[in-house]
């Protein structure tokens, strides 16, 4: 026997709202900007670049469509990075999103944070404010800095992830974390829900947790703490969930795709599959954000829709 949905108005029109995401959806674009600061010391240099390169390699090969600029060397200016915020701000639309990833030093003095630059630094209110220019649905700031965690009161926005490698400006140590969000990026295993694609929550928890074992196995205290908060205010939390109402931004924000789904990501019609089925993700998501304020038998017709509908679109990506 079957078991049947009952379907009333407003069922109908959340599912509405959902159709017009994913419509919208099928033409969002990424855009990744990736920058690696000074090193000061040959070491530093090298680790920072390679990072950051290797970030743009993985990224290149999710998808043929992603929108990439790395900012390494003479180039991780100031006056650079201003440059590509302003053309993405010039080009972008309102359902894409941006992903900014910052390898580096940082410094904070107590009031304001910079990060370490060829030439000029750029502090982080510098940063908000080119940032608040882009009109982008959501963003991904992703300070993998020392000092990180003094950016986080001047980058932190509604629709806006920030995740920082430390939990204040003053933990000073040259970061791990930074490490682990590539390995994160390039590594199965973070992708939790098994839908072949990386999230920036499951990158950050990966790196978190990766960042956490490092320390313990060394028996060594502690230098960073990596958070994250996207509700827009708060001193960020290293465990996000539905309870603390942190992360359903980071987990809205594919930053790639793994295996079949990057093969899908290659065609058209799976392109479009693959789309559906993370708009459908992402609602699933939201409706657990929202459990507590909404009556149980309306969540549980709402969820049972939606997993329906997600079973049907991989059903599909499968043949």
């Amino acid at each position: 026997m079957r078991n049947e949905v009952t379907v009333t108005p407003f069922t109908n029109f959340f599912r509405c709202l959902t159709t017009l995401a994913f419509i919208g959806s099928l033409h969002a674009a990424t855009f990744y900007v990736t920058i690696a600061g000074l090193g000061g010391e040959p070491e530093y240099e090298q680790r920072f670049t390679s990072q950051a390169q290797e970030i743009d390699k993985l990224l290149r090969a999710s998808g043929p469509d992603v929108k990439i600029q790395t900012l390494v060397g003479k180039q991780a200016t100031k006056a650079q990075l201003q440059s590509v915020l302003a053309g993405i701000a010039r080009e972008a639309k309102s359902g894409d999103t941006l992903v900014l990833m910052i390898i580096g030093h940082g410094s904070f003095d107590g009031f304001d944070y910079k990060i370490n630059l060829p030439g000029p630094d750029i502090s982080a209110v510098e940063l908000a404010s080119l940032l608040d220019r882009i009109p982008t649905s959501r963003q991904l700031v992703v300070n993998m800095t020392s000092a990180s965690g003094g950016s986080r009161a001047a980058l932190e926005k509604p629709n806006r992830a920030v995740i920082t490698a430390t939990k204040s400006g003053s933990e000073r140590n040259a970061p791990v974390f930074a490490r682990y969000w590539v390995e994160a990026l390039r590594d199965s295993s973070a992708d939790t829900d098994k839908n072949e694609s990386i999230s920036a929550l499951e990158a950050f928890l990966y790196a978190e947790q990766k960042t956490s074992q490092f320390f313990e196995s060394q028996k060594r205290i502690a230098t960073e703490h990596p958070t994250l908060v996207d509700s827009g205010q708060g001193d960020g939390t290293r465990k996000p969930s539905p309870e603390n109402g942190e992360g359903l931004v980071a987990s809205q924000i594919t930053i790639l795709h793994l295996g079949a789904a990057q093969a899908a990501a290659n065609t058209p019609e799976k392109k479009a599959l693959l789309a559906r089925r993370e708009q459908l993700e992402q609602e699933i998501d939201k409706l657990k954000y929202q459990k507590a304020a909404i009556p149980a038998d309306m969540y549980k017709q709402q969820l049972q829709g939606l997993l329906l509908e997600l079973a049907k679109t991989q059903a599909e990506l499968d043949k």
